[in-house]
């Protein structure tokens, strides 16, 4: 028999995009974060039944929580738990990423919002981003940038094209 080679990963290890974050938030700051879980989350989490649509952190007693994501049980993993889908998740950071992120939330206004959970090395983490909110007039300016862009390219692209 032939050796097998070891399986390579394919496919993305991405859970969950809060798409929305950077539409209504300007992100000043990122800090990757682990996630205290039970089982049946884990489960889920690989199963890619997570939602960051609603989600922020908040800060209670000196530590740092994920408050509003939204972890579906699965049917089959969850039979003997009570499984609560939108549960405060404790975050884990080191004490100086802690203290710094609370002193520019307390003094400068900032807000903590995750922007992705993924998978590192088997353990699921959470990318916080400290982000300040959003005008309406920044969002229009925003979309207008963005289809610049978008024209620019079209434009590039029929140019370079040989005739």
């Amino acid at each position: 028999m032939a050796k097998q080679k070891p399986k390579e990963k394919t496919g993305n290890s991405t859970i969950a995009l809060n798409k929305r974050a950077r539409h209504e938030y300007h992100i000043d700051e990122h800090y990757e974060a682990g996630i205290a879980l039970q089982g049946w989350e884990v489960k889920s989490l690989r199963a890619g039944r997570a939602n960051l649509g609603d989600a922020y952190a908040i800060v209670k007693g000196g530590e740092i929580f994920l408050f509003g994501a939204s972890i579906v049980p699965l049917i089959s993993a969850s039979t003997h738990v009570v499984a609560d889908d939108r549960r405060t998740r404790k975050l884990l950071l080191h004490r100086e990423e802690i203290d710094k992120l609370i002193g520019a939330i307390e003094r400068k206004g900032y807000t903590l919002i995750p922007l992705a959970m993924y998978w590192k090395n088997n353990r699921a983490k959470l990318d916080l981003g400290l982000a300040r909110g959003k005008q309406e007039h920044d969002k229009r300016d925003t979309a207008k940038e963005r289809d610049w862009n978008r024209e620019k390219q079209r434009v590039m692209r029929a140019k370079n094209r040989p005739a």
